[in-house]
């Protein structure tokens, strides 16, 4: 589904990703965990083309670093933003179809019935203001409002950032459901042992590179993946 082949992002002249290489695989969960500063969310930003870099990205066969932000959702790569950006005067309902904005309402009623029927609490406050949302909701609606967009391929940004212990089990509820339904996603996440725990392979990113990979449950098991990150 995605390739990604000597990803180099900087920063002016400081370097911030040097060389990545990993895969996404269809209808796979692949994690990508570090510590704060490692890359995570700049490598999100590149493969979705609002940040600039060098290197190769291929999504299902079709080289990515000519195309625009605009034409990567077009195809189907669609980002969860760190921080839930939702739009907090607007109500639930619009927030959703904003996400529906670049199919230019193709299909939108039948997708958003799917994101009503997977998440029952967008549905119940669909004309309330996003703002009145706790924070877990709008995580939930920032999802929701992805999916609006019909992902090939759904980028996750910090998905359970300064959300409660419980509120955090419930999104990750949400993302299982999303991965058994075979949505491929990329997951940027700080809390390692719940990321790991779900994904089929993950990436650990260390000072702009990749210095571990391998399946979810192995990385899970590294007695330095445990030191490092898992404070085990």
């Amino acid at each position: 589904m995605l390739e990604v082949r000597g990803l180099h992002v900087s920063y002016g002249r400081i370097p911030a990703l040097h060389g990545i290489d990993l895969e996404v695989p269809g209808s796979e969960l692949v994690a990508l965990v570090g510590a704060n500063g490692a890359g995570k969310t700049t490598l999100l930003r590149a493969l979705s083309g609002v940040q600039p870099s060098t290197g190769a990205v291929v999504f299902d066969g079709k080289d990515l670093q000519a195309r625009s932000a605009e034409e990567r959702v077009a195809l189907g790569i669609v980002q969860c933003p760190e921080g839930r950006q939702v739009f907090g005067p607007l109500s639930v309902l619009d927030n959703l179809r904003l996400g529906a904005y670049r199919r230019g309402g193709v299909d939108s009623a039948r997708t958003l019935e799917r994101v009503y029927e997977l998440f029952p609490s967008l549905a119940e406050r669909r004309h309330g203001a996003a703002g009145n949302l706790s924070g877990g909701q709008q995580q939930i609606l920032a999802i929701g409002r992805a999916l609006m967009a019909q992902p090939r391929l759904l980028l996750l940004d910090e998905p359970s950032m300064g959300l409660a212990p419980r509120l955090v089990a419930e999104i990750f509820a949400c993302i299982r459901d999303l991965r058994a339904a075979g949505i491929p996603m990329l997951l940027v996440e700080q809390n390692a042992s719940a990321a790991l725990a779900i994904a089929d392979r993950g990436f650990v990113l260390e000072a702009g590179r990749v210095v571990l990979a391998g399946s979810g449950a192995a990385l899970l098991a590294d007695r330095g993946v445990r030191e490092a990150y898992l404070g085990l």
